[in-house]
């Protein structure tokens, strides 16, 4: 199968060969021919599969072959749940429609919005955004979406675990009812699914591969450590490897700067990229890491999808997601587009349940390492050993009435009560 078989014209042809792509991925062989029928799409691809091409290249086709407006309405949406991700799919956009007369631009909040409004009045075709920079433009009239052709929900479950569902719902109620849906998502539960009954006409639905899946050439492995040692572990894991890049996730943003603050002391150039850093610092940090400029990118699930890192050879867990799903997707940064990675995951005793419940959702056991010097202490309870018991203030009796446990201090202060009320009486 190559792209020319897919149905695509010359013009996209040349942009795809420019980036260096030879032949279509599994969502993009299933979806693109499916997209150019006209048909809505349902579909499910684990990161890293090619799916932004899946509908980009379709999507810019279609609009180039009825391009009939002189003042470009506003023609196709792709909502996106992160700032991070729209950024990414515009590029793909831009890349792919490069020799294409059709124009794109990119919304979305932490920034200045009077450049982007100066966009939007002089005229673009498709418009990439998040939902509520979206609907602030839109309350201001800087925008319509009367004419919409094409809508695309990107990462479609990570808008709804996001709360974006009512935000979704509002965007839907501006657009023509009759028009292409194309929902993208990585997974297909339940909720999803809703809401793909709620948009998509007739939907096709698309899966290239196994539901929870992850990239067959990321080499995962967990090591075990207290999570007091953990930090010494993941720059001695860097420094001994000589890593030039590695992406390393933390549970809370917090974390993320302490954990920054310890690799730049320990010599290592690192940067933090999370929900309470500004945009510019965000794109600043990415760039640097990009370029190699920066070594290690500390990271919180924010960019666990979207960020598109060619290349990329570690992920580190420095802490295990809360919710298995997002163990995927962080991974999922690395073993992109063929090339080879590893995963380590860096887990405490605390987290073993989180762990379990990974392996449980990918129905994978992943390898368990200890590293030397590194060892975690178990502390088992001793055998004849009883766990203490908590200390209650107090109890209720058989007969219901209150009794006082190891509270002799408060019974102190009662018989103390007691013997002043007494001789207060004498």
């Amino acid at each position: 199968m190559t792209f020319k078989s897919l149905g695509l014209t010359d013009a996209l042809l040349k942009a795809v060969h420019k980036k260096g792509y030879n032949e279509p991925s599994t969502i993009q062989e299933k979806a693109i021919p499916l997209i150019l029928e006209g048909k809505d799409v349902l579909a499910s691809a684990q990161t890293g599969t090619g799916k932004t091409a899946g509908f980009t290249l379709p999507m810019l086709q279609i609009l180039a072959e009825q391009s009939k407006w002189k003042r470009r309405p506003l023609r196709a949406l792709v909502l996106t749940p992160t700032r991070e991700l729209a950024a990414q799919v515009y590029s793909n956009i831009t890349e792919y429609g490069e020799y294409l007369d059709i124009r794109s631009t990119v919304i979305f909040g932490g920034v200045n919005q009077k450049p982007q409004i100066r966009t939007l009045r002089n005229g673009v075709d498709i418009l990439v955004a998040t939902p509520g920079r979206l609907l602030d433009l839109h309350n201001q009239k800087a925008l319509s979406l009367a004419r919409i052709e094409i809508l695309v929900l990107d990462e479609a479950d990570r808008m709804l675990d996001m709360g974006f569902l009512r935000d979704i719902k509002r965007i839907l109620a501006l657009m023509p009812v009759k028009r292409q849906n194309l929902l993208f998502s990585a997974t297909f539960s339940k909720e999803i699914k809703k809401l793909a009954g709620g948009i998509l006409n007739h939907p096709v639905m698309v899966e290239a591969t196994p539901e929870f899946t992850t990239a067959e050439k990321v080499d995962q492995k967990v090591y075990r450590v207290d999570k007091a040692k953990k930090t010494t572990l993941v720059i001695q894991l860097i420094s001994d490897g000589n890593w030039e890049q590695v992406l390393v996730f933390t549970r809370t943003k917090h974390g993320a700067n302490k954990l920054c603050k310890k690799m730049i002391a320990a010599g290592i150039t690192a940067a933090a990229i999370h929900g309470n850093k500004s945009q510019t610092a965000r794109t600043k940090a990415l760039a640097g890491f990009k370029k190699g400029e920066v070594r290690v990118l500390v990271a919180t699930d924010i960019a666990a999808r979207g960020l598109d890192i060619p290349l990329l050879p570690h992920v580190i867990n420095f802490e295990l997601p809360n919710v298995p799903e997002d163990y995927v997707h962080r991974i999922g940064r690395t073993g992109r587009a063929g090339a080879s990675g590893e995963a380590i995951s860096l887990v405490s005793q605390e987290e073993k349940d989180y762990l379990r419940d990974i392996e449980k959702l990918i129905d994978l056991r992943l390898p368990s390492e200890i590293v030397k010097g590194f060892e975690p202490n178990t502390s088992p309870v001793k055998e004849n050993e009883s766990p203490k018991k908590p200390f209650h203030k107090h109890s209720k009796r058989k007969d219901g009435k209150k009794k006082y446990y190891g509270g002799a201090k408060n019974t102190n202060k009662r018989s103390n009560f007691r013997t002043k009320n007494k001789s207060r009486s004498r």
